[in-house]
């Protein structure tokens, strides 16, 4: 970002530290914040920028304003992704785009046009092309023709970009950038915040669904037959919510945190791998990675899949949830498979074992009062049979 009138850019920026050093409210504070971290980005200052975009972000989240929360999340990631931090920029455009979503539709064009040209920078042209795809068609239902233009000039250079490829030369798409596109692409079809939804293009995602259903080595299963020793389950319930308090960081519109002594000793000894093997009749190898996962009232996860990585079997344990009594609907976990969508309502000590790289999941938003603790392993087969990238089904067009 280079400034037009770098002189006029300096003066503004002093005029706003002046007005700053006088102690203003709370929320003059934050705004005065968020335009100097702007004006200090747009003239390379990043780490300065950084310096006040986080304030004025604390002040947004503290203060309640979502608003402001997705506004100050982009403009954090565009101070990262100009500093040359990409993938610190990512995260910031996921955590906007994921609130303006679910919070902030009045946003949300925004959002998908920040999101879809730092795509285009990264060289994920599939991806950039579906997010600013839909953020041309919220621009256009909203009149604005200066927003309409901007993002059809970035969809033109997506798509010169696209063409410019030697048709010789077969794209190689790293799996992050595999799971990304085909997740952008199921989130422009369907959400797990609203399930009056899931039926409108429900022919379309089935179809495409399928493609991915004929590569999954594991069908969801729900397992109900298999309770967990209840004292592990509430040693890492405890676990989990302290490390969720203390480090948890934000990923997808809810919370993550690392596994600790209480989830190694879970898994030293309970058998894993055979529980998964029994299940699925897949044999794997004892888990490989782990994470707490923490959603509270009004958190969600829309529908995704992982990254080819994380292995060939998930197994999610519900730790603990909360809910109100009287609550006519509670969170469930989500899954989307050939035959259409399949909710799974997990009681604390109970699991669900899926392919999380190839079945579209999620979790619906939380009620009011309501909160749900899991912990989520990845499996790798012993076969060592890994999945190639270039066998699995492009994201339709």
């Amino acid at each position: 970002m280079v400034p037009t009138d770098r002189a006029e850019l300096t003066t503004a920026l002093q005029g706003l530290r002046e007005e700053l050093a006088t102690s203003p409210g709370p929320d003059r504070i934050r705004v005065l914040t968020r335009w100097i971290g702007i004006a200090e980005m747009s003239l390379g200052n990043y780490a300065e920028a950084h310096t006040f975009l986080r304030r004025s972000l604390e002040l947004a989240i503290t203060s309640g304003n979502v608003r402001a929360v997705v506004a100050t999340e982009l403009n954090f990631g565009d101070a990262h992704r100009y500093a040359g931090d990409v993938e610190t920029a990512e995260t910031f455009y996921r955590n906007a785009l994921d609130t303006a979503r679910s919070k902030c539709p009045e946003l949300l064009d925004f959002a998908l046009q920040h999101f879809g040209k730092h795509l285009m920078e990264r060289g994920d042209l599939m991806g950039a092309r579906t997010h600013l795809q839909e953020a041309l068609r919220l621009r256009i239902a909203k009149g604005n023709t200066e927003l309409v233009e901007s993002t059809q000039a970035a969809l033109d250079r997506v798509d010169t970009l696209i063409g410019s490829a030697p048709a010789s030369a077969p794209v190689v798409v790293a799996p992050g950038e595999w799971s990304r596109e085909w997740t952008a692409w199921l989130q422009t079809r369907t959400t797990v915040s609203d399930p009056t939804r899931w039926h409108d293009d429900l022919t379309a995602v089935r179809s495409a669904v399928q493609s991915l259903a004929v590569h999954q080595r594991v069908q969801p299963r729900h397992l109900w037959d298999q309770p967990f020793p209840s004292e592990l389950v509430a040693a890492m319930a405890a676990e989990a919510e302290q490390a969720l308090a203390a480090d948890g960081y934000r990923h997808n519109g809810k919370r993550n945190a690392a596994v600790g002594d209480a989830a190694n000793r879970f898994a030293a000894q309970v058998d894993l791998a055979a529980i998964v093997a029994r299940s699925t009749g897949l044999d794997v190898e004892q888990p490989h990675t782990g994470v707490y996962i923490g959603y509270t009232e009004g958190q969600f996860l829309d529908f995704h899949v992982d990254e080819a990585g994380f292995g060939e079997a998930n197994l999610i344990i519900c730790l603990a949830r909360t809910r109100r009594p009287g609550t006519a609907k509670a969170s469930t976990t989500v899954f989307i498979s050939a035959a259409g969508y399949l909710e799974c309502d997990l009681a604390a000590g109970s699991g669900v074992v899926f392919d999380g790289a190839l079945t579209p999941h999620g979790r619906t938003p939380l009620g009011a009062g309501e909160s749900v603790t899991l912990i989520s392993l990845g499996f790798r087969t012993r076969d060592q049979a890994g999945r190639v990238l270039s066998d699995l089904p492009p994201v339709p067009a």
